[in-house]
């Protein structure tokens, strides 16, 4: 069993809440940040699960310098499942050592609801708070029952990427606005051999691999449908939203772009890779495949689009860690990563999206116009996110094990009874977990 997986487990939270005083002391006054000025030297440890991330850090930390010219920052950025597994076991066995950690709002709750993260100060609370500074979504997303516990910083959202030349050549301006369209314009970008075998993907879709990828990405087209995997319910709880008309609908797609319409298969290149080397036409991914293609193939002609209905949005949050007084470093650096001119320097830089809002990007969207797809979207766009439940995870795993089960049926594409059993099928084991967990509403 692995360490993350070990934090599922209530003997494992028992045996480590017994020294939660300990690790994180009181939680903290607005007071304690107006003294910070006046320390002398100060160490602060930055974790991050995204390795490309590590030169943003530097660059805020740098910044400090004037303020805090005695201020010592080690930044750790590795892969992020690695990333998930230190903090796992950094929490649970306790650090004195103040570390800024760098966790999405699902993944922290578990830590949260144990009491191995303190809640943010007053003064950081209401700099979060502040609809100025960050639109719902995403101050909920750092707080859990009201309370602030982390500082919004960046989030992966989904938009599509299409290669302008093969829409050209196809005789199509503009990209698709309804999810109809995208099936009519894959069929149209698809590129055949002889024998009518695909060669060029008109869309790439996630259909093998990746785990709960997969259902990620699955839920990103149910979205576009009016579905969910998951919902809350007014009681605070949840139900799945995919056994019904919207649920049919995503699935049928995916299965008659492979068996009926031709326009890809689980064998063919996919993703960002295939995009970059003109294998595909286009394909539903985050902003970072903006610099990925910037330094691997700057050539590509390509533009981005919103999507039909709007986005997951997966926000990353910066969470303070570690003992006493020592921990208003931490929370000075987070907000220090918020402010106009770091954002702007993250987005041209590293290619994450800012979660602040009223900072004006215009110097990065004019100059890589990709961009505006992701922070320039239409009024009315919505957004989801994973729900920040403990199970999570697992209920994507599993429900990614079903999908690549259904892409792979033929016999599921021209017969709508079995599809709805399917979902049918899979929404029971989802809501058994929840029902597990005592988080199945009504």
């Amino acid at each position: 069993m692995t360490i993350i997986n070990k934090i599922w487990s209530k003997q494992f939270v028992t045996q480590t809440t017994a020294n939660k005083k300990t690790i994180f002391g009181a939680v903290l006054s607005a007071g304690l940040l107006a003294g910070l000025s006046g320390v002398s030297a100060e160490t602060l440890t930055v974790w991050s699960g995204y390795p490309e991330m590590a030169p943003f850090y530097q660059h805020v930390a740098e910044g400090m310098k004037e303020k805090f010219p005695d201020l010592q920052v080690k930044v750790e950025a590795i892969a992020l499942r690695e990333h998930e597994k230190r903090v796992a076991l950094g929490l649970s066995s306790g650090t004195s050592d103040t570390t800024v950690i760098e966790l999405s709002g699902s993944t922290a709750s578990r830590y949260i609801e144990n009491e191995l993260l303190p809640a943010a100060p007053d003064e950081v609370a209401s700099f979060v708070k502040d609809p100025a500074n960050f639109g719902s979504f995403f101050s909920q997303t750092a707080s859990m029952d009201g309370t602030v516990y982390g500082v919004p910083l960046f989030r992966g959202q989904g938009s599509l990427f299409y290669n302008t030349e093969m829409f050209a050549a196809a005789g199509l301006d503009g990209a698709p606005k309804t999810m109809e369209e995208y099936s009519e314009f894959a069929e149209k970008l698809t590129k055949r051999d002889a024998s009518g075998k695909p060669t060029v993907s008109g869309w790439s879709l996630r259909l093998t691999g990746g785990g709960q990828g997969i259902a990620e990405k699955f839920w990103i087209n149910l979205f576009q449908f009016g579905g969910n995997i998951v919902k809350q319910t007014d009681d605070g709880k949840w139900v799945t939203d995919f056994a019904n008309e919207a649920g049919r609908k995503a699935l049928k797609q995916y299965l008659e772009n492979v068996y009926t319409l031709k326009t890809v298969t689980p064998e063919m290149p996919a993703d960002a890779e295939a995009f970059e080397r003109g294998e595909t036409a286009m394909f539903i991914r985050e902003s970072w495949v903006i610099s990925d293609i910037a330094s691997k193939a700057p050539d590509l002609k390509y533009a981005t689009a919103p999507l039909p209905r709007g986005s997951i949005g997966l926000p990353n949050n910066l969470y303070v860690a570690g003992e006493g007084d020592k921990v208003n470093i931490g929370w000075e650096f987070a907000k220090a990563a918020n402010t106009p001119e770091n954002l702007v320097w993250m987005l041209k830089n590293v290619g994450w999206l800012p979660n602040r809002s009223g900072v004006d990007y215009s110097s990065v969207t004019n100059s890589q116009p990709a961009f505006a797809a992701f922070v320039d979207y239409p009024e009315g766009y919505e957004f989801f996110t994973l729900p920040s439940i403990g199970p999570v995870e697992e209920i994507l795993t599993r429900f990614a094990a079903q999908l690549t089960n259904a892409f792979g049926n033929a016999n599921l594409v021209n017969d709508d009874a079995a599809i709805d059993a399917f979902l049918k099928t899979a929404s029971e084991e989802v809501e058994k977990i929840l029902d597990r967990e005592d988080l199945l509403g009504k």
